[in-house]
């Protein structure tokens, strides 16, 4: 007689191991079958049990002539009305991240995530803290270090990741979780001591098809996890973040404008950009009753909103106001308006912004710091959401002086293509350059520079690849500037 779930969840948290990857089944494991938009893990059963495994939990509309492989194998059967939710609460039970005396911190978002993630890792170090990160640029925590292969991992590796973090003595897990991870219930069982909102813009549409149901994914992190009484912070300025306001009674708000309607004064962190420029912005910040300020050498409004994003959430879960000032020496991200340091000094930039309001965003934060010319190398991703992309023209024509139009990561895409699509957008550009070879893009950038200007590369950032024909090649914008330019200290 097949066992029960319960009992099935009783036995992974007693020390049997459970997987979603065929390949990975071993003797005595539970297999979960998970169906997915693309792939159904019905179909690798039969290679899980030849493996070993002894119990397989199925979709409960799985096709039966899937699963007649398993007649006769004494292999238990456990049908689930949702085998992602039972592999993420496996996954939890597996790692007993639930029992971690740890505060597990979650960032949602179009912008701002990784940035925000960097920001509290800093405040809470400074604190005294062991933190350990998962985010799009790496997964860290003392002694170790790996590059990301998505923001959010696997519901396996991300409650193994957190377990491994508190073994190495950390405290604090600060991490990003994507609207696709939220969706997927990657994070259905981590139980968040707080959560924040930076904003929502239009991104990830070929994978949500509307912004509603785009929001509706994000808004499950604070509506839709293990831990009702967790701390929350949310953008006042953006719409989508007053609707989480709405959502999450008690929550801190944060924005430039006033406080919204619903929301008690007491609640709201005010901030004020006094001043911003070349060596960075000046903030100042009010929260019930106190004031504080301080300089950050960050560039541009959208820092100033990162900045008070985490503030923000750190209030919410109880730190005082005199300790914030600890973020005044973060120096920034990797990939996230990173100054590129160069033999010939001209002033270069590089960022992961790949959506137009990020695009915007890092635009009007140069414009802002008084340059005089800016040139800007970007391209857009194949086979990703194609609505945004005459949209992400508009943005660099209308920010920029020349816009200089390449490729990005086209994946499966003709690299002509998606040009072809980004065009529309750059019917009103002052100057416009376009080559898909993205390092021969960049050379001509480059060339065009004059010690007051400033050339920004931007959809990459951090990434060290270019993904063509489903290939990853190894390719930096960091890397092809310096090499164009001369590294510094030559």
């Amino acid at each position: 007689m097949s066992q029960s779930y319960e009992e099935l969840l009783s036995q992974v948290r007693g020390g049997r191991q459970v997987t979603a990857d065929s390949r990975k089944a071993a003797p005595g494991c539970v297999f979960v079958a998970v169906r997915g938009a693309t792939e159904d893990g019905t179909k690798y059963v039969p290679q899980a049990v030849k493996a070993g495994a002894t119990a397989v939990v199925a979709d409960e509309s799985a096709p039966e002539e899937l699963l007649a492989c398993l007649k006769g194998t004494g292999v238990d059967l456990i049908r689930h009305r949702d085998t992602r939710f039972a592999l993420s609460e496996m996954a939890c039970a597996q790692a007993h991240t639930d029992e971690l005396p740890m505060t597990i911190i979650g960032i949602t978002g179009t912008n701002g995530k990784t940035t925000c993630a960097y920001l509290l890792e800093r405040l809470f170090s400074s604190l005294g803290h062991k933190v350990g990160v998962m985010g799009t640029v790496s997964y860290r925590w003392p002694g170790h270090t790996q590059a990301a292969p998505l923001t959010t991992p696997d519901p396996i590796s991300l409650h193994k990741n957190i377990a491994e973090m508190a073994k190495a003595g950390c405290d604090v897990c600060v991490m990003e979780c994507s609207s696709h991870a939220i969706d997927e219930k990657r994070v259905q069982h981590v139980p968040f001591a707080g959560a924040c909102f930076t904003n929502l813009t239009q991104d990830h549409l070929d994978y949500h098809k509307d912004m509603e149901s785009y929001f509706r994914a994000k808004s499950h992190l604070f509506t839709d996890v293990p831990r009702a009484d967790k701390a929350v912070a949310t953008n006042a300025d953006d719409v989508y973040g007053v609707r989480i306001a709405g959502l999450a009674k008690g929550c801190v708000t944060y924005g430039f404008g006033g406080c919204p309607a619903g929301v008690s004064p007491e609640q709201h962190l005010h901030g004020e950009l006094l001043e911003q420029g070349t060596s960075g912005i000046r903030l100042r910040m009010t929260f019930r009753g106190k004031s504080w300020e301080f300089h950050s050498p960050l560039i541009g409004r959208f820092n100033a909103d990162n900045l008070l994003t985490a503030q923000s959430m750190a209030l919410a879960l109880g730190v005082e106001p005199e300790k914030l000032s600890a973020l005044a020496g973060f120096r920034g991200v990797p990939g996230r308006l990173e100054r590129v340091l160069n033999r010939k000094g001209l002033h270069v930039f590089v960022d992961y912004a790949h959506t137009p309001d990020a695009l915007v965003n890092v635009l009007q934060a140069l414009r802002g710091a008084g340059f005089r010319r800016i040139v800007t190398v970007f391209g857009c991703g194949g086979n990703r959401d194609r609505l945004k992309r005459p949209l992400m023209g508009e943005a660099v024509a209308r920010l920029s002086d020349t816009a200089v139009l390449t490729s990005d990561n086209p994946r499966f895409e003709d690299p002509e293509a998606i040009i072809s699509d980004v065009l529309p957008g750059l019917k009103g550009a002052k100057e416009l350059v376009v080559d898909p070879d993205r390092r021969s893009a960049t050379a001509k950038a480059c060339a065009m520079l004059g010690p007051d200007d400033c050339l920004l590369i931007a959809g990459k950032g951090h990434e060290d690849y270019q993904i063509v024909n489903g290939v990853k090649h190894h390719y930096s914008d960091q890397e092809v500037v310096r090499d164009i330019l001369g590294a510094d200290g030559e």
